[in-house]
Formats: C-alpha cells, structure tokens, sequence
C-alpha cells in the first residue's frame, strides 16, 4: 500500500474504533455473566426447577395449565404460553392486564406441568441479571437504544477490518507475532494489543455481526408481520377478533399444529392479538429436535374459535438470520465447552480494548521527540499506526 492508503485505513482504524470503544467495553463487561445466565440464574436461585417425580410421569392438559394460571392470576389475560427445551416439564405462562399489553408489563406465571401446581411468579425486571441484560441489550431505552448499539456495532466491524488491513504493512519487518518486550513500554503493549487482535479475530467478527443482527429483532418482527404474516391471514381480513370466552381448546389448537408439522414439539403459542400472531389466530412455534433445529422454528397459524389449521410455511430468510444469530452470539450452541471458549474470548477481547485505550492516550501524552523515536524503531518508511481501541466484542443482543 502507499503512504497516502495506510494513513487513510489508519484514520478509518482510529476514528471507528474511538467512537464504539467505550460502549464495545460496556457490552463486553455485561456480556461476560449474560454468557452463563442459566447458571447464575440457578446460583441466585431464580432458577425454577420441577420437583422429583418419578421418570416419566404424564402431563396434564394445556387446558388445565391454563385454568391454573389464570386462577393464579384472575384479573389478567394470557399472551403467551412457553416451553424451555431442557425442561420439558415446566410451562411458562406470560400475562398481562391486557392482550396487546407492551413486553415490559408482562407477568411470568411458571407452573408444573405434570400436576398444573404454580411453582413460582418469578420478577422478571429486577436484580443483577435484569440489569445486565437490559444494559447489554438497549441502554434501557427500549428500540432506539438497540439501534444505537447496532451502530455501533458496525463500527466495530469497521474497526476490525480497517485494523486486519493495517496489521500487514505493520509487521512487515517483523516476524508474525513478535512483540518487542526490550523496547519501550507502549510499544510492548502495541504489539500485544495488535497480537490479542488478530487471535480473537474470527470470534469478533462472528459476534459482533449477529450482535448487529440482533438490535434489529424488533424491525425484523415487524417486517415478517406485514410480509408473510399478514398474506397468511388475509383471508380473516375484515372480520372481528375472537372473544376471549370463544376461545378454541388449547390441546386441539396444539394438537392441529403438530398434525402440521410431524416430528416438530411446541416451542410457545401466541394468543390471539399478541405481537406474533392475529386477532384471529393462535400461532403455535414449532421447533426442530436437533441442536440447529431446535433453535428456529415454523409459525403454524390456527383459527382461535375453531382450532382449525389456517396456514403454515417455512420462515423467510430474514427471521431464520435473527433466530440462528441469537444463540450463536452467546455461545448457546456447544453446551459448557463453547461457553466457556466464549468467555476466555470476551476476556481477551477486553484487554484488547483496554490496551488500545491506553495506547490512544499515551500516545496522546508522549513528547513529540518521543513519538518520532518510537516511529523510527518500528519502520522509517511507515507513518505511526498506533490503533485506537479495536473494539472486538459484541453489540446488543
């Protein structure tokens, strides 16, 4: 490259990462427990787990879930009705005061789903995990908080590659790797920085993307409502919404969902006028069984009153994206192993930052006499390419 393109990748490197670096460091400090929520959810016992019964023992009707839930809960209405895939034997039931009541005032009702018991009402928007989260997620400011991480998270990728273009020129003299621990103290810690860059190179990139793709989950929703949900039921256009008290059985609603689609289990039902669904129809997410497949699904819509399948077909491309990048942004894949790889890595990843925040400010710091010393040591024909912070972690989830 000439002169005149390293110092144009180095002022893209520099002013990208400067931008996303403190917010890249924000999204890896809640990121890191967000990987281990599960066990962390059980360490501060908001864990719900099913009590010992015998291998085997039946479940009682949807039906029956659902008059316990409601009995728990009298005053509200049922949005939405869920199953966790590694505990078959719990039943999630979200509830609010009204069917098109917002996510934020939805109330969790978990019960049993072999005797109906209400195992517990869990507060779902407060303690440490709710803060993480919601931090990691939106800044708690709700959709425009996602697309600001979602900016900058294509910074960051930005930042990745303008860094990967100039890492080649820099080490041009040097053996791959080397970092020069004789010389100076900020240039032993721009090796290291450029170093720990490149090896969590692949795994940024990876999570940094879908973290992107996850900011938008909102709009991707959205689209799929007016694209193919609203042609799946355009043939309920015009007529009113189905009463509550006309509502279909909820074991034939499920039963004709999984007569749809043989060899798929229940992932969650959505009630008539709930986000997922119409003001007709109850859609019922049919998941796959094997690792991949349990983590996308197929909405198969049923007529609400009659139980009566309306239509099902595969998701388009742009929700299966969203799907399969929510699980791979957290290492939710490979089980322990992968969490703990995803861990190590968002471990690195913060040293990286936290190096390149130094490097920026003492490089900002160090005399002019002391700088052109420094550029001399590294290479007369290549300008100082001291990167600003390369941001490699993920944005919003």
């Amino acid at each position: 490259m000439t002169a005149r393109t390293i110092r144009i990748w180095s002022a893209t490197h520099k002013w990208t990462s400067l931008i996303c670096t403190a917010f890249m460091l924000l999204l890896c400090l809640t990121g890191l427990p967000l990987i281990f929520h599960h066990e962390l959810d059980h360490l501060l016992g908001n864990e719900v787990e099913p009590p010992e019964m015998a291998a085997g023992t039946p479940h009682v009707s949807l039906d029956t879930v659902i008059a316990a839930a409601k009995a728990q809960r009298p005053g509200d209405v049922i949005q939405y009705v869920g199953w966790d895939p590694d505990e078959p034997d719990i039943v999630f039931v979200s509830m609010a005061k009204t069917v098109d009541a917002p996510p934020s005032e939805l109330k969790p009702v978990v019960l049993d789903a072999r005797t109906a018991k209400v195992l517990n009402e869990p507060k779902t928007q407060e303690g440490f995990m709710y803060v993480m989260f919601t931090l990691h997620v939106d800044l708690f400011a709700g959709l425009p908080g996602k697309l600001f991480l979602g900016a900058m998270g294509l910074l960051l990728v930005v930042a990745i590659i303008s860094g990967v273009v100039l890492y080649a020129p820099f080490m041009r003299k040097l053996t791959f790797g080397t970092v020069r621990v004789q010389k100076s103290r900020r240039l032993k810690w721009l090796d290291t920085h450029n170093l720990l860059g490149v090896v969590t190179l692949v795994w940024a990139l990876v999570v940094g993307f879908t973290g992107v793709i996850n900011t938008w989950a909102d709009l991707v929703i959205q689209l799929w409502r007016y694209d193919q949900l609203a042609t799946m039921v355009a043939p309920y256009q015009g007529k009113p919404p189905v009463a509550p008290d006309r509502l279909a059985s909820l074991d034939r609603v499920v039963a004709t969902a999984r007569e749809a689609t043989p060899g798929m289990t229940p992932s969650f039902i959505a009630f008539p006028g709930t986000l997922f669904s119409s003001a007709h129809h109850h859609m019922v997410a049919m998941r796959g069984n094997a690792p991949l497949t349990k983590r996308l699904i197929r909405p198969v819509l049923v007529d609400g009153e009659t139980a009566a399948l309306t239509d099902t077909r595969e998701l388009p491309w742009y929700l299966t994206a969203l799907l399969v990048s929510q699980p791979l942004h957290f290492g939710d894949y490979g089980g322990m192993p992968m969490k703990i790889i995803w861990a190590l890595l968002d471990i690195v990843t913060i040293i990286v930052l936290g190096s390149g925040l130094y490097l920026w400010v003492a490089r900002r710091r160090t005399s002019v006499e002391a700088r052109l010393g420094e550029t001399v040591e590294e290479d007369r024909a290549i300008p100082d390419l001291t990167p600003a912070p390369v941001a490699l972690r993920r944005p919003a989830e």
